[in-house]
């Protein structure tokens, strides 16, 4: 056998991931989230990810948080308020593998984050990246989200959409003329999203 043979054999399978935005789905959407006691976990979001990991399929939390461009906290305080939703979603039994957020504006704030880039969304750098430090295949996977951007980014990606009612997702749904394109899913939130996800992925199997 050769050396790169070995390497096929020895190569790990890639995975499914399901991609959360945070605001309006995983927890209430206040506004700008800028202290971690404002953070407030929807009452299902534990459940939800709970599913995702008996599914042994990647759980991975993808966010715009332009709050840092715009000067409203820093990237320290964000990761506090990570940190925080790590410590709620662990009280529930539910873990994720990974948080990816984008800090930049294109037009506003702080020059070293006013810029454009292509990890905000509905840009698909932060999937990009979760596919490559995680092994994931975006084909086989879904984003979740409340807002148009979230069913951009997951086309954009090679991935599937699922619009929540929660946060702008019932502003979302009502307004399918700003949509660039349209969801594969609509559901009530983000454990039924998650159900119907899983319904689907192992009637395939």
């Amino acid at each position: 056998m050769s050396s790169s043979d070995r390497n096929k054999t020895a190569a790990p399978d890639l995975q499914s991931a399901i991609f959360i935005d945070r605001d309006g789905t995983m927890n209430v959407d206040v506004g700008y989230v800028s202290r971690p006691d404002q953070l407030e976990m929807y009452p299902w979001a534990s459940e939800a990810v709970r599913l995702i990991n008996r599914a042994a399929l990647r759980a991975v939390v993808v966010t715009n948080q332009a709050g840092v461009a715009r000067g409203l906290y820093s990237e320290a305080t964000l990761e506090r308020i990570h940190d925080r939703m790590i410590q709620e979603l662990e009280r529930g039994g539910a873990r994720v593998d990974a948080i990816y957020y984008c800090p930049h504006h294109p037009e506003l704030g702080d020059p070293l984050y006013r810029k454009i880039c292509d990890c905000r969304k509905p840009k698909p750098g932060m999937l990009l990246k979760a596919a490559r430090e995680h092994r994931i295949d975006l084909k086989r996977s879904y984003v979740i989200g409340d807002k148009a951007s979230d069913i951009s980014l997951a086309s954009n990606a090679g991935a599937k959409s699922v619009l929540v009612l929660t946060g702008y997702g019932r502003e979302t749904l009502e307004n399918p003329d700003q949509w660039p394109c349209e969801p594969d899913l609509v559901a009530d939130n983000l454990l039924e999203a998650v159900g119907c996800i899983l319904d689907m992925t192992f009637d395939q199997r």
